[in-house]
Order: structure tokens, then C-alpha cells, then sequence
């Protein structure tokens, strides 16, 4: 490892493959520099094969795709640095839409905190026993189609060590979620989002720095995380910069 972007790139892998091993419907491989990840869940990027380096071994690329292609009727492959050839093999599979994925960190001592401790109050943490609603308001916060997520986030994934889960309220209801996974000294922040009610408020800025100040305590150094664009502007008012820009290929 000899650059911020392999440390990130590596603690996200991960974290992907300790996901697959709490989702109670997971299931993960590897071959060579080639992994294959579902966990079932109706999105593409959640049923994913990939390959660590910058220069994917593409025949074992090719063995993951088919596997993971098997498994779930929503996948996708993604790869950190996309080429003809990789192109090519997606295509096979018929992926053949592409988007890129930006990954942006920060180093703990640059991250830009603030939101205060009253403001964090409506944001907690949340166990297992609250699984079921915590996905509600994943999936209402991402106004995605009810039952998407599946059993993602359901069986112990919100108790497993070393992932922090999160509700934010507003107005008395539940309105947000975040999550947190710290892998190699570096927390990952995942599930940011907010219900269109409860939006321009900050909400989604005090999840996400409850998410990041509890992933420091824990250990953690740094910090990265997979935006939006409509995100972006404020994770880089946070201190997160790009640091790789990774392409995912899909179905049509």
C-alpha cells in the first residue's frame, strides 16, 4: 500500500467482505485479485463483483461476474480503473450502462466538525433489536421501493463489532440513518440518508459527523466514504477530497 487511495480502497473492501459474513443472506468469494460479493438485496451495487487493484485480472473477473450473476437478478461489476477490456467483459454479462463511483477520504486531524453536541442529540445509535426499522427509514430516506434493501441490514449486522448504526430524528419520528464500519484504523461511513420532510435542516451533517467522531474514538485515523453528487459539496465541507474514481457497470 503506498497511496491514500490503496488504504481507503482497501478498508472498503473489507468492509464489503465482513458485510457479506453478518447479512443473513451473504455470501462471499475471491480468486486471485477478484472478489464476488451479494447480499441480496435488490441493487445492483449491493450484488457486486470487483477486483482490488487497479488492474483487474480479468479472467478471474469473468468467473466472479458469472457467479455473481448467478446469485442475484440485480448485479453489477466495479472495478477502480476501467479500460476497453474491462468494458468488453461487462458487456458479455450484459452490463452495458456505466456511472462512476467517486471515493473521497480524509484524514482525522483535516475532518471539519460543525455541528455541536445539541444538534447531534436527535442522532443514536441503534442495535439489532431495531433492525427492522431502521432499514424503514434507510429505504424511505433513499426513496427507494419498499423491500428493496431485503434483509440487508437485518439477523446481527447492527450489534457486529466493528459496525456502528444510526437513527436521527426529527420532529419525534425517525427520519435518518447513517452507518459505520472501521477496518484497517479507517471508518467507513455508509447509509447516509434523510427523508425528503426532513431535509435542509442539517440532519444529514450531524449523522455523518456522529458517524465519523464515534469511528475516531473507536481507533480510527481516517475516514472515507462514496458520494452522490448531491452529496458531495457537503463532504467536501467536511474535508473529504476524491481520492479515486471508481466505474460500476450495469444492466440497462
Amino acid at each position: 500500500m503506498n497511496s491514500t487511495a490503496d488504504r481507503m480502497a482497501a478498508a472498503y473492501f473489507d468492509a464489503i467482505e465482513f458485510l457479506c459474513e453478518v447479512t443473513p443472506k451473504g455470501w462471499y468469494a475471491e480468486q486471485g485479485t477478484a472478489r464476488a460479493a451479494v447480499t441480496q438485496a435488490r441493487v445492483a451495487t449491493l450484488n457486486v463483483a470487483y477486483d482490488t487493484t487497479r488492474e483487474p485480472d480479468l479472467g478471474a473477473l469473468d468467473k466472479m461476474a458469472t457467479e455473481v450473476g448467478r446469485q442475484a437478478e440485480r448485479w453489477s461489476i466495479m472495478v477502480r480503473k476501467a479500460d476497453d477490456d474491462v468494458a468488453a467483459l461487462a458487456a458479455r454479462h450484459g452490463l452495458l450502462n456505466r456511472s462512476e463511483m467517486p471515493l473521497m477520504a480524509c484524514d482525522a486531524k483535516d475532518l471539519v466538525f460543525r455541528v455541536g453536541l445539541e444538534q447531534r442529540k436527535p442522532v443514536r445509535r441503534v442495535g439489532a433489536a431495531e433492525s427492522d426499522l431502521y432499514t424503514e427509514v434507510l429505504t424511505e430516506g433513499f426513496e427507494a421501493p419498499e423491500g428493496i434493501f431485503g434483509s440487508l441490514m437485518g439477523g446481527g449486522v447492527l450489534d457486529a463489532d466493528p459496525v456502528s448504526g444510526y437513527l436521527a430524528e426529527e420532529s419525534g419520528r425517525p427520519a435518518g440513518t447513517g452507518l459505520g464500519i472501521v477496518t484497517r484504523g479507517v471508518v467507513g461511513v455508509f447509509n447516509i440518508a434523510v427523508a425528503a420532510s426532513a431535509r435542509g435542516c442539517g440532519l444529514g451533517r450531524a449523522i455523518t459527523e456522529t458517524v465519523l467522531a464515534d469511528g475516531i474514538a473507536a481507533g480510527a485515523d481516517a475516514a472515507y466514504l462514496q458520494s452522490s453528487e448531491m452529496g458531495r459539496p457537503l463532504y467536501e465541507s467536511m474535508g473529504f477530497r476524491l481520492v479515486e474514481n471508481w466505474t460500476v457497470f450495469l444492466a440497462g
